[in-house]
C-alpha cells in the first residue's frame, strides 16, 4: 500500500474539546488535510520541541530520545496506518542498525517523537479520503474552520461547542517590551509552565514578522 507522506502545518486550541488542541497534518505536494484533536501535554511536547524551546528538566519525549540514542536506536518514519471507529492508530518505525521493528503508540505520542527524531510521518490513502479534508490555498488551518475533527481517542462526531474563534490568549503580553518577554519567557521555561511560554513565543513570532 502507498504511503503519503504528511507534514505538520500546525496546533491550536480546539473548538470541539475542553482543554484540548487539534493537530493538523498536511499532505505534502496536496491540499487535503488531516486534523487529529490531542490532549495538552501531548501538544506541548510537540510545540515545544517544533520551536526549540529548552525545558528546565527533560519531557517524557525527550527522556525517550535520550533512552534511544544512548543504545543508537533510531526512528526512521511515524505511520498512522488505521483509523477504526474514529481512533487513529500509529506505529514507530525503528531501526537499531541490526534490525527493524515497529512499535505500537498514541498518534500524539509518535508525533511528538518523530519530530524528536526527524522521522517522515506517512498516511494511507484510505486515511485522507475518509477522514482528510480539501483547503484551498496555503492558510494555516485552525479548528475553527473545520467541521467535526477526529480525535486520536474519541470517536468522529463531536459536537463544537461553540462557533467562535478561539482566543490568542497572548494579548496580556502584548504590552511588554521585547526585554520583558524574554524574561518573562525564561521563567516561564523555568516553572515549566509550557503553554504560557508558548503563547509568549506567539507574541515574540508575531512581533518579528511585523518588524
Amino acid at each position: 500500500m502507498k504511503k503519503i507522506k504528511l507534514d505538520i502545518v500546525g496546533l491550536s486550541y480546539s473548538q470541539t474539546q475542553s482543554g484540548a488542541y487539534a493537530l493538523v497534518l498536511g499532505e505534502v505536494g496536496g491540499k487535503r488535510r488531516l486534523p487529529i484533536i490531542i490532549g495538552g501535554f501531548e501538544a506541548q511536547a510537540i510545540a515545544i520541541e517544533i520551536e526549540k524551546m529548552t525545558p528546565s528538566r527533560p519531557l517524557t519525549h525527550d527522556l525517550f530520545k535520550t533512552f534511544a540514542d544512548t543504545f543508537h536506536i533510531k526512528i526512521d518514519e511515524v505511520i498512522i496506518y488505521n483509523l477504526l471507529d474514529g481512533i487513529f492508530y500509529a506505529k514507530l518505525v525503528c531501526n537499531d542498525t541490526h534490525r527493524i521493528t515497529e512499535i505500537d503508540a498514541r498518534t500524539s505520542d509518535a508525533i511528538a517523537l518523530a519530530v524528536r527524531f526527524d522521522a517522515s510521518i506517512y498516511t494511507y490513502e484510505f486515511i485522507l479520503s475518509s477522514a482528510g479534508i480539501v483547503i484551498e490555498g496555503n492558510d494555516f488551518v485552525f479548528l475553527e474552520n473545520i467541521d467535526n475533527p477526529v480525535s486520536e481517542t474519541e470517536s468522529k462526531g463531536a459536537t463544537p461547542s461553540t462557533n467562535q474563534p478561539a482566543s490568542s490568549g497572548n494579548s496580556s503580553y502584548s504590552s511588554l517590551s521585547d526585554d520583558e518577554l524574554k524574561e518573562t519567557l525564561g521563567k516561564a521555561l523555568a516553572d515549566e509552565a509550557y503553554e504560557r511560554a508558548a503563547k509568549i513565543r506567539d507574541e515574540i513570532s508575531r512581533r518579528k514578522k511585523s518588524s
